[in-house]
């Protein structure tokens, strides 16, 4: 009886070291250490916003390439410098910007808070008001996040998906990280804000049009990229959702539907049998697809965080301490 209750007492050790990660995050993290961390990270993230309107979309996708690449860790950040290769220089980062932001934002908390504050913390933070800024949920998350000590830039390329990857691979690979189909669905969802570069379009545009593409939508969308080979400096691209395209709203649902999905992603959600009654869903209640949504960044948040005494509190976003 002895030895039943050890192995379940170690058993139970065991399942909470390997969930520690998560566990140690918690609301209010800085309420002691830094009581107006995120009130100076939203003022920051709305001065942004009303500069600079397109900086909120960003926020939302260095949360995306930060948490999917190993862990929630601000590694996306760091530059190239001896011994770090950044995870910025991936042909998977293509057309992300506005990182120069980011060390505003730094550098306004580290004024009131020196080293208190994670970059990891802050990635986390100015996704969450920047999806506010584009009139999506408030979702509550959890801090504590520390910054990671190196790139992960050698994982890129197998963790971030293409821009014509299958939604078989997307859905797996949010599912290796703890993150469901309903909720990977919703986190789709954020193709309804920001743009795709032609670059990534003109696959299925030329030499003949994708069949699935509505041919009304094909020929906008071969005036947006006239080119079978655009150049990757210029600016050439199609707005994800043509009436609201800085919106976070179910457009994006009710778009795909129609046969006018960007990505071979997008229009794969209404020919799999799994995700098509989410797509409708979201489609039909935009209530539902944010509350969805909200509880997809949650988890996307929590993936695999740095904590306790695990990494460390950089001074500028770009470097290692």
């Amino acid at each position: 009886m002895a030895a039943k209750n050890n192995f379940s007492l170690l058993l139970l050790l065991l399942v909470q070291l390997f969930y520690s990660g998560r566990a140690e995050l918690q609301m209010n993290y800085y309420a002691k250490s830094c009581p107006k961390a995120e009130e100076i990270i939203k003022q920051q993230v709305t001065e942004l916003y009303y500069e600079h309107g397109n900086t909120a979309v960003s926020w939302l996708r260095n949360l995306f390439h930060d948490c999917v690449v190993q862990s929630c860790d601000a590694s996306l950040l760091l530059e190239t410098t001896v011994g770090v290769e950044s995870e910025k220089d991936s042909d998977r980062s293509f057309g992300m910007r506005n990182f120069k932001y980011v060390n505003k934002i730094k550098a306004a908390v580290e004024n009131a808070c020196p080293q208190t504050v994670s970059c990891a913390d802050i990635v986390a933070l100015s996704a969450r008001d920047g999806i506010v800024m584009l009139k999506g949920p408030h979702i509550d998350l959890k801090t504590g996040r520390r910054d990671s000590k190196m790139s992960y830039s050698n994982l890129v390329e197998e963790l971030v998906p293409k821009h014509n990857e299958s939604l078989v691979n997307v859905l797996s690979r949010f599912k290796s990280i703890g993150i469901d189909t309903e909720a990977t669905v919703a986190l789709l969802g954020a193709h309804s804000v920001g743009r795709v570069h032609c670059v990534n379009l003109v696959e299925r545009l030329y030499p003949t049009v994708d069949r699935t593409i509505d041919p009304n939508y094909a020929q906008y969308l071969k005036v947006r990229c006239p080119t079978p080979n655009p150049d990757p400096e210029a600016v050439l691209y199609s707005r994800n959702d043509r009436e609201t395209p800085m919106i976070l709203d179910n457009m994006y649902y009710r778009n795909v539907l129609e046969h006018k999905g960007l990505l071979i992603v997008d229009q794969e959600l209404v020919s799999n049998p799994l995700t098509l009654p989410y797509v409708k869903k979201f489609a039909a209640d935009i209530k539902y697809f944010h509350d969805q949504f909200s509880r997809g960044i949650r988890l996307l948040s929590e993936n695999n965080p740095l904590t306790a005494d695990q990494g460390e509190i950089r001074k500028d976003c770009r470097y290692v301490n």
